[in-house]
């Protein structure tokens, strides 16, 4: 779960933690991904290649604001939430392994779940931090990006995200789309989507 929390209080939490952990803290905080959350958040740099094949390993949600995820609970509600989206995605088949997006160089790009498989054309804007892609023959969709070399967080309204899961599951059920339109109601500024890992990166 990945929600704005990267930043140099990654660095006061580990002076603070016990002796007994400081091994495992350090080799955490000096992972590869997470030096480039802390430079990115520290320098304002946009440093995203969206091209490759990203696997879907879970949901992601993201407030629009500190204030906003305070408002709605903090880290408990967000986990709260995270932990229902999971759930009802598991239940149209989309579940770690089976979903993947795939940008190519050329701006253009795939979205498979299973055997059903979406293509289309994609542009990227680095100041707003969001891709639009551009079905062939349906709908465009903006999504927000968090993205690392390893790791991509794809984020969006959720009004857009049940379109997309409407189009990509042959499994979705008026059941299921309106959960997640009340789990997104519940919570003011809260985005909905897809956390991913790049296919063939090392972690």
């Amino acid at each position: 779960m990945r929600k704005r929390m990267y930043s140099l209080a990654v660095l006061a939490t580990l002076l603070l933690a016990p002796a007994d952990s400081q091994a495992q803290s350090l080799k955490d905080l000096f992972n590869k991904e997470n030096v480039e959350k802390v430079v990115n958040a520290v320098t304002g740099k946009n440093t995203v290649d969206m091209t490759g094949t990203w696997v879907y390993t879970g949901s992601a949600i993201e407030f629009e604001s500190d204030n906003l995820l305070m408002k709605a609970g903090g880290t408990v509600a967000a986990t709260t939430a995270e932990a229902k989206l999971n759930e009802q995605l598991s239940k149209v088949g989309i579940k770690p392994g089976l979903l993947s997006f795939t940008f190519a160089a050329d701006s253009t790009f795939n979205a498979q779940l299973g055997s059903k498989t979406l293509k289309g054309t994609y542009t990227y804007d680095a100041n707003e931090k969001q891709v639009t892609m551009k079905f062939v023959k349906l709908i465009n969709m903006n999504a927000k990006v968090n993205c690392t070399s390893s790791n991509m967080d794809l984020l969006f309204n959720s009004d857009k995200l049940l379109k997309l899961i409407t189009f990509l599951s042959s499994k979705s059920s008026n059941a299921t789309l309106n959960t997640i339109s009340s789990l997104a109601s519940k919570y003011d500024g809260m985005m909905l989507g897809f956390s991913l890992d790049k296919e063939g990166q090392a972690q």
